[in-house]
């Protein structure tokens, strides 16, 4: 049987010479290739494709790749990358993404992958399986991801607490505990891995231009650490220099 592929690229050089060896490979039916995420999922409608091979562009994000997926349910999608983030190859994987895969690999380990992953097999390169290892995960609870989501916005204890209808005790109660369960000594830091999972996941905000109600906000399900903390010591309130954007208020 002949396997259909849709390749989703924003660079067309790079996708014409991928095109050019993928129609040479017996049992591959190449689907023209789309350059807009509205493409692909118009191709996804009318042309059924077995495997999606998705250029790791701007536009994708893990709310997308969770759209696409929910679409796509009998589809098996592969991350073409330059490089990705341990936190987002994370949550592709807990999507269901079957395979990621590095553009700078030879044309034959490229093909490779494809087939593998038809055939009911992962594609994972072991330099990225090694760094799911090295990092560590921390599951939040809604509230706790709402905050963490504000939190990454810069938003002060109490404008924290006026949106999430709670007092500005209950915030700072939240914070230090947070502290002790990521493993960060302030504030900051806790923003700082709250916005490398926000740019690679879901947006703290509902429509555009307007912060969402706490019950609609989806807020973070998890933190992904790029590596272990051992931290063991209390947090402190006031560490080193205020910094700018976020404050430091506790």
């Amino acid at each position: 049987m002949m396997t259909r592929i849709l390749l989703y690229s924003d660079e067309p050089i790079l996708a014409k010479g991928l095109e050019s060896v993928l129609r040479q490979i017996e049992g591959f039916e190449l689907l023209p290739t789309c350059n807009t995420i509205s493409g692909v999922m118009e191709q996804v409608a009318h042309g059924a494709p077995e495997l999606v091979l998705m250029d790791l562009t701007p536009e994708i994000t893990f709310a997308v790749l969770s759209e696409m997926k929910h679409a796509m349910m009998t589809t098996k999608i592969v991350l073409w990358v330059n490089s990705i983030s341990t936190e987002l190859a994370f949550q592709a994987m807990g999507l269901g993404v079957r395979g990621i895969l590095r553009k700078t690999l030879p044309t034959d380990l490229q093909v490779k992958c494809l087939q593998k992953v038809q055939a009911g097999e992962l594609w994972f390169e072991k330099a990225l399986t090694d760094s799911f290892l090295c990092a560590r995960r921390v599951a939040l609870t809604q509230r706790e991801g709402q905050l963490v989501s504000l939190l990454s916005q810069g938003l002060k204890n109490k404008e924290i607490a006026t949106t999430l209808m709670i007092s500005e005790g209950t915030v700072k109660v939240y914070l230090s505990r947070l502290f002790q369960k990521v493993g960060v000594k302030d504030r900051f830091e806790l923003a700082l891995f709250g916005l490398k999972n926000l740019t690679t996941g879901q947006l703290p905000s509902g429509e555009k231009g307007h912060r969402a109600g706490p019950g609609a906000m989806p807020g973070l399900r998890s933190l992904v650490l790029e590596r272990p903390v051992e931290r063991h010591e209390p947090p402190a309130r006031f560490a080193g220099p205020i910094r700018p954007v976020i404050s430091r208020q506790y």
